[in-house]
């Protein structure tokens, strides 16, 4: 199994990186683990909306570090 570690995985860019990695190429052999401190540099519920999408998935951790 790939281990692929996206850093501010609640960003726009983290978001959709892992989304696509997850969802859209309907790949069953990688582990997302997502990192992302949660700071209030735009809108905390909009980071919390993204993350709750990805932590549905199976293939999917997050880690709330800095």
């Amino acid at each position: 199994m790939k281990k692929i570690l996206i850093t501010g995985v609640a960003g726009f860019i983290g978001y959709h990186l892992a989304k696509q990695l997850l969802i859209e190429s309907s790949n069953k052999d990688v582990l997302v683990v997502g990192i992302d401190n949660m700071n209030d540099s735009y809108d905390i519920n909009l980071k919390k909306d993204r993350l709750k999408a990805l932590l549905v998935l199976n293939n999917f951790r997050f880690i709330k570090d800095d």
